[in-house]
């Protein structure tokens, strides 16, 4: 699988990284119950196919996906990246609230590294700012944990633009995570360009917008405490519109002889800005899927054909 450098000076990922959100089970932001066992062959699944990294949480799963990411990589003797974060601290209610303050960053770390059963953690990265503790401040805890060497490169998730420049007052940001599919495309207009200009790698999550962009949604084999049901894309109005788009798409992807859901992968790599696509799996069926999105680009013309018929099916009539 074709590989591409994290940075300026990072590690060569390749392009599809193994999303570990939907194996961490139940939580509040969980996807239903899951399969261990069937998760752990999933991951061996995708190794064997040459992915070569894993992003995971603290967060996914209180803990549980850190876990299973461990087992399923005891005695392996592939060296595989793996991206964990911290700041989503658990509310003792079920819940999580974003907690940046180095002291819980510091605990985080070493819980994450016990979980992983690791020295030291190969991208540690911010889950979501936290507006209660000064950027620079968090930054400089990460900074001090890779002088440390707990852990080897840097990152956040979910920022902006100027949350990422007081970082760079403090040291250069090694990555970004940032949400990144057809349907969420607000960082093409100032972050993804800032990230290409800086040379801050950038790995986006949900290329298929959570399932949405698979070709095989169907809400009712959503599990009731699937995160998704209280999300407004997988609610009326904007749900119909999006899996009529979604049938739009099945002629462009079959021109490739490749899925929606590959053709939605395809569409987030192939900008300039990208170093790689997380993209979940819970099944070895769906990342045989996953793995099949690295070996094609989209045509230009696709690109823009893609953009047209997104601009008619949720623009056209409000300016009609």
């Amino acid at each position: 699988m074709n590989t591409r450098q994290l940075g300026t000076d990072g590690p060569f990922l390749t392009v599809i990284g193994f999303g570990a959100w939907a194996i961490g089970g139940p939580w509040i932001y969980g996807w239903g119950r899951v399969d261990d066992e069937e998760s752990i062959r999933a991951i061996h699944r995708a190794i064997d196919l040459g992915v070569n990294w894993i992003d995971t949480a603290a967060a996914y799963g209180f803990g549980h996906s850190e876990e299973i990411v461990a087992m399923a990589l005891r005695g392996l003797s592939q060296d595989v990246f793996i991206a964990t974060k911290c700041g989503l601290v658990p509310d003792g209610k079920g819940g999580v609230y974003r907690n940046s303050n180095p002291a819980s960053m510091r605990r985080e770390a070493e819980e994450s590294l016990r979980r992983l059963r690791r020295d030291h953690i190969d991208l540690y990265q911010i889950h979501w700012p936290d507006v209660n503790v000064p950027y620079e401040e968090s930054w400089g805890t990460m900074v001090r944990l890779r002088e440390e060497g707990k852990v080897r490169f840097i990152g956040v998730s979910n920022y902006d633009v100027p949350m990422l420049e007081r970082c760079a007052t403090v040291a250069p940001v090694q990555s970004l995570q940032p949400p990144y599919s057809v349907f969420s495309r607000d960082v093409e207009l100032e972050t993804l360009p800032h990230c290409f200009r800086q040379g801050i790698g950038v790995v986006a999550y949900s290329p298929m917008q959570s399932g949405l962009l698979t070709g095989r949604f169907d809400m009712n084999k959503v599990a009731p405490d699937d995160w998704r049901r209280d999300f407004y894309m997988f609610q009326e109005p904007f749900l119909p519109k999006a899996l009529q788009f979604v049938d739009q798409l099945r002629p462009v992807a079959a021109r490739y002889s490749k899925t929606v859901g590959q053709l939605a992968v395809s569409w987030v790599l192939r900008h300039p800005s990208m170093t790689a696509a997380i993209v979940g799996a819970r099944t070895t069926t769906q990342v045989e899927e996953n793995v099949g999105a690295a070996d094609f680009e989209i045509s230009p013309g696709d690109v823009q054909l893609i953009g047209e018929m997104l601009q008619k099916q949720f623009f056209a009539s409000n300016t009609e």
